[in-house]
């Protein structure tokens, strides 16, 4: 996979004092311009206070608990403030806001083939969060979208790279091996979004089926499958039951049966056993051989 080329930004703390010590600094500069202007000082003693009044204004921020705070000094990355609270940062900066919390979506059904070419409907909720909200800044344009995106296409990807259901045996399938799926699944995703500093959790697919327009026709064959190994079950239950039946019949020598009878015992016995309706027995009173 081809590595984009962006510059290697990673996340760091920005310098920061307490936010209280700017508010305190800010009740002074008002008392001074105040008594400035009650003094009808030279404008410069004025005009000073309050140039420092906005410049400690601005540079005073909110961060909220599951938040960071990406600030930004004159086009350089100056830092993140990730500790909630009150702080003050580089005054005239660009700050913007960066959730770290987990979050969680679920892709759009997407149609594809599967490694035997039947086309399936898949979809997966697909959990992460921001690990470094430098990158997630400027790594990308929109780090949310990025990762809507890069996730369809590797959820794409790994459905085309394995059958629905396994028909061989030991091999690898999107129904019957789960949770394989879902770990190749989750590591192809963080691959695909580390450039925008961002964790996967956990990757889970929350939608397998086969195509409305081969769903009947698969479901058919599954039902004959049912039914073949149904029957196979019963002739394997009847060709026993038959054996034992012989098999005591010899031991306790209740009859002697030649090889004729043996055989029309035996077709009678088959036909009852593996009959889908109930027998119908006649009585016999003569012999076979009249």
């Amino acid at each position: 996979m081809h590595q984009p080329v962006t510059r290697a930004i990673q996340q760091r703390h920005a310098v920061r004092v307490t936010g209280w010590l700017g508010v305190v600094v800010l009740f002074g500069l008002a008392g001074a311009t105040y008594f400035a202007v009650q003094a009808q000082t030279t404008w410069w003693a004025i005009g000073l206070p309050i140039i420092a009044f906005f410049l400690v204004a601005s540079s005073i921020v909110i961060v909220s608990p599951g938040q960071g705070c990406v600030v930004q000094f004159f086009g350089t990355y100056a830092g993140t403030v990730l500790r909630p609270g009150l702080w003050c940062v580089w005054p005239l900066s660009v700050r913007r806001f960066v959730s770290i919390r987990v979050r969680n979506f679920e892709t759009h059904r997407l149609k594809v083939n599967d490694a035997d070419g039947n086309p399936i409907e898949i979809a997966a909720i697909v959990v992460w969060q921001v690990a470094d909200t430098a990158r997630a800044v400027f790594g990308v344009d929109d780090y949310a979208t990025f990762v809507s995106i890069q996730s369809e296409s590797a959820l794409r990807h790994v459905a085309m790279g394995h059958p629905y259901e396994d028909t061989q045996g030991g091999d690898t399938s999107l129904r019957g091996s789960t949770d394989a799926v879902a770990d190749q699944l989750a590591s192809e995703v963080a691959a695909r979004v580390t450039v925008a500093g961002v964790e996967v959790v956990e990757v889970r697919i929350s939608h397998l089926a086969y195509a409305p327009e081969i769903a009947q026709a698969l479901l058919r064959r599954q039902q004959a499958s049912a039914v073949v190994a149904a029957r196979s079950l019963i002739v394997e239950g009847a060709v026993g039951m038959v054996e034992l039946a012989l098999s005591r019949l010899t031991e306790k020598g209740v009859v002697a049966l030649d090889e004729e009878r043996t055989a029309s015992m035996v077709s009678n016995l088959m036909e009852v056993l593996c009959g889908d309706q109930p027998p119908s027995p006649v009585v016999n009173a003569g012999t076979i051989y009249s």
